[in-house]
């Protein structure tokens, strides 16, 4: 009887450890999860023309409160942090006894973070300069005053291989917060990993943005019938969004949002806001949720005008979603199949592919934090969503 006894108890504290971890992938297969696993709830959206944006708080569970991280273009603004070609490395790393050379590369860049504090990097945030303009490919940490990092990076200027700035930095000609290209670019980045891709989506957003911009009445045509940026013919987004009548119209396009900047944020520090759903045209494309109030108010204002690019450009319109098909997209499975990669005790980035939707997030490893920092969340769209391989990498500049 006792060994009987002996043995019910060995099978049924088995079956409690198999139902345990069943219950874990099944929640780890779910939707995001707040920084404590918390789960997140959608708020009603504001709306701005062709764009809707839910506010998303966390369902329970607390925030981190304030975070450690300095934001790229903090750290460029006030010389903390220097991006330059890869190239360049020997003048960076010279007072640290490293003797690397190399030349300068398309998708890879080298950056310092000089900085006492550590840098988070967003895919989708623009670096211009060097030889071409450049976007980041995917989220990171960067520890505070290291070595230099090789930073993996798109083009996003593919007409131009010549220098105009011995280190990247933000627009002459427009504030920092105004650069991240618009979603349907940064998937392209993200989930293709595919330098062709991230081209053609470049090349179609140019040529919508200036197409809408060119309809303007305040647009002064030229004896051609041409705009401005049209005649330009620049190949790089960053240059089309400083294009006076483009950025009037991705001003307007977020308007209702932007005039009143200062009481939204303060409406979203209010309800404890850490994120948004983004839905473009009634398509819901995208979600970006950050561990707390405060990261996603220092991102704001970049954020909004990247979805008021997209929401400019011409596509199919949709019912409008309501909050229940927000909350349904964030609670959707992120699927099962998972990949990671990262830094020892400084960060991991894992990607979630679902069906229909992938899911990104980064996890700081760092001594005081150990929770999700940002996570993004999207639709796939175009290639990706119809299951197509990833064209092979050509451009006339470098054939």
């Amino acid at each position: 009887m006792k060994t009987l006894s002996r043995f019910a108890v060995v099978v049924a504290t088995l079956v409690a450890i198999v139902a345990f971890q069943h219950t874990n992938r099944v929640k780890a297969a779910g939707g995001p999860q707040g920084s404590d696993n918390g789960a997140f709830r959608v708020l009603a959206p504001i709306e701005s023309g062709n764009l809707l944006l839910f506010p998303v708080v966390r369902e329970s569970g607390k925030s981190p409160g304030p975070t450690p991280f300095i934001t790229l273009d903090e750290g460029i603004k006030n010389g903390d942090v220097e991006v330059t070609e890869a190239g360049k490395v020997r003048g960076l790393v010279r007072d640290r006894g490293i003797n690397e050379h190399r030349g300068d590369q398309v998708n890879t860049l080298v950056l310092v973070n000089h900085s006492q504090k550590p840098l988070l990097l967003l895919a989708g945030e623009i670096v211009t300069g060097g030889k071409q303009d450049r976007v980041i490919a995917k989220d990171r940490i960067v520890p505070a005053d290291g070595d230099p990092i090789d930073l993996s990076v798109f083009c996003i200027e593919p007409g131009r291989w010549t220098e105009s700035s011995a280190t990247f930095g933000a627009s002459a000609n427009a504030p920092a917060h105004s650069f991240m290209v618009q979603p349907a670019v940064r998937e392209e980045a993200m989930v293709a990993k595919d330098q062709q891709q991230v081209w053609d989506s470049v090349h179609g957003a140019i040529n919508q943005m200036v197409t809408v911009a060119a309809a303007s009445p305040s647009v002064e045509m030229d004896e051609a019938g041409m705009s401005p940026a049209r005649k330009s013919k620049t190949t790089s987004y960053a240059k089309t969004m400083e294009d006076k009548a483009v950025s009037e119209k991705v001003d307007e396009a977020a308007a209702p949002v932007m005039k009143a900047r200062d009481q939204v944020i303060a409406q979203l520090k209010q309800e404890h806001a850490v994120g948004v759903v983004v839905a473009v045209r009634g398509q819901i494309v995208w979600a970006d949720l950050f561990a707390s109030t405060d990261l996603l108010s220092r991102y704001w204002t970049k954020l909004v005008r990247s979805y008021a690019a997209e929401s400019i450009t011409e596509g199919e319109a949709h019912s409008v979603p309501t909050v229940n098909d927000a909350q349904h997209f964030l609670d959707t499975p992120s699927g099962t199949a998972e990949s990671s990669e990262g830094e020892t005790d400084v960060y991991r980035y894992r990607e979630l592919k679902g069906v229909r939707t992938e899911t990104f997030v980064l996890e700081s490893l760092l001594p005081g934090t150990g929770y999700d920092v940002h996570i993004s969340k999207l639709k796939l769209r175009g290639e990706a969503a119809r299951g197509k391989q990833p064209r092979p990498f050509e451009s006339p500049i470098y054939r």
